[in-house]
């Protein structure tokens, strides 16, 4: 019977930890497209001369899209608390998947003008609150699952693994689409056959999903009268406002660091690199191979010596690791492949290493009944914050080659802000996911003993 049990218990854990990193996976493929297709798509949808300025709005449209996941996550991740984590992620993955194929359909501006890039950012917001809405429930589904010993190696998996997967397949994808279409037909019809690709990543994820258990944590909770009717209401309330403030902070600086660096790979290897479509996409492999290993690195590690230290290990080398990391990047050329690949890898590890907790930390610091909205929430305001500065850098450049020195001092104070709320914030390992009825935030634990 006990055997019975604890296969039962394996395979419910396998399953949910599958779908959370193929549900993180899929939302990070759709949604990272576009970083693949700046270069291209900037001149087809916006109407310019300068390189700066389409890039700026392919940027600017990739921003739209974080800007709308807190929505996605107040929607869905209400419905994932009262409904359940699973039923929330079917829709959500759906919504990444339609949206995200209906951008291929887009007509350039030399055929319906402003309207293209109008149509374009529009279907971007729809992507939004729908990727909001994935990653509002996945990461709960597999943190809440697993035993508590492995779950900030869980919280790697789903945001390293999960994101490097996303990324390595996009990577696939672009190499085999520009490799087979020709270089004068890609502008014409090649972008749009890696948006349409959106169908098939949604069809296999709902598959995944279909065959997953509910959140046994969720269960537990839905039957007593701790269920909310409006989670928001205790988020930003008076006893969660520091604590959600501060996780937003983190967030934020981790997310930031990331999309001026893995995130702008794809454009800053062809436009200041001067590196070709395939030899990128085989250098973005790597790269993101190299998230995966710092995925699984940094959440083990918490597992070991708390989210807090990791976070404080990686958070205050980082400071002036990675601007030295970039630079060195931004003075090679198409001729140092070997050397790009290792230093982008380097950078990839170090980067994913230190912010793999993040996603177990967050999740700690809620109650399982508020848990998807208020870790949702926190993620993807701080993912919104940090999606911005790409297309603000970009912005501010007078020229492409000014980007590097603008990138360097973007991922500098990010680095700042990361360590400061790593500094601010308290060690959650010993909280727990729930198991305990009345969890108090950190936060809230030291003005009741202060007050005693």
């Amino acid at each position: 019977m006990e055997k019975a049990q604890d296969s039962a218990r394996r395979k419910q854990v396998r399953s949910a930890g599958i779908a959370s990193i193929t549900g993180w996976a899929m939302d990070l493929y759709d949604l990272t497209i576009i970083l693949y297709l700046a270069p291209t798509i900037g001149p087809l949808l916006f109407p310019a001369h300068n390189a700066t300025l389409q890039l700026t709005f392919v940027y600017a449209s990739f921003a739209v899209t974080l800007l709308f996941r807190p929505l996605g996550s107040a929607l869905f991740g209400a419905y994932a608390d009262r409904n359940g984590r699973k039923q929330a992620m079917m829709i959500a993955i759906l919504g990444v998947g339609l949206s995200t194929a209906f951008m291929g359909a887009v007509p350039t501006y030399a055929t319906i003008g402003f309207a293209a890039p109008i149509l374009f950012l529009v279907l971007r917001v729809v992507q939004g609150v729908f990727v909001g809405g994935v990653v509002a429930s996945t990461h709960t589904l597999g943190t809440e699952t697993v035993a508590p010993e492995h779950r900030g190696l869980m919280s790697g998996l789903v945001a390293g693994g999960g994101a490097g997967a996303g990324a390595v397949v996009a990577s696939l994808v672009y190499f085999v689409v520009s490799a087979v279409v020709p270089s004068e037909d890609f502008g014409s019809y090649g972008w749009r056959v890696m948006f349409c690709t959106g169908l098939l990543t949604a069809a296999f994820s709902f598959y995944i999903y279909r065959r997953t258990e509910e959140s046994p944590l969720w269960h537990g909770k839905t039957s007593g009268p701790t269920v909310r009717k409006s989670p928001l209401r205790d988020i930003f309330g008076p006893r969660y406002r520091k604590t959600t403030l501060l996780n937003i902070a983190l967030s934020a600086g981790s997310a930031t660091a990331y999309y001026l660096t893995v995130g702008f790979f794809p454009t800053f290897f062809g436009a200041n690199l001067g590196i070709s479509k395939t030899t990128s996409a085989m250098i973005l492999i790597i790269a993101n191979v190299g998230v995966m290993v710092g995925g699984v690195l940094g959440g083990h590690l918490s597992d070991r010596i708390g989210r807090r230290a990791v976070f404080l290990c990686f958070g205050v080398p980082n400071v002036v690791l990675l601007p030295l990391l970039y630079l060195w990047l931004a003075s090679l050329n198409s001729d140092s492949i070997a050397l790009v690949t290792v230093i982008s890898t380097a950078i990839a590890v170090i980067v994913m290493a230190g912010s793999a907790p993040v996603l177990i930390f967050l999740n700690e610091r809620f109650p399982t009944e508020i848990r998807a909205t208020g870790t949702g929430l926190s993620w993807n305001i701080g993912f919104a914050i940090g999606g911005v500065i790409p297309a603000i850098v970009t912005a501010v450049s007078p020229s492409v080659s000014d980007i590097p020195v603008r990138l360097t001092i973007a991922i500098a104070v990010a680095a700042v802000v990361f360590l400061l709320a790593a500094l601010s914030v308290r060690e959650t390992r010993h909280l727990g996911l729930g198991e305990r009825d009345n969890v108090q935030p950190p936060e809230a634990a030291v003005v009741v003993a202060d007050g005693a």
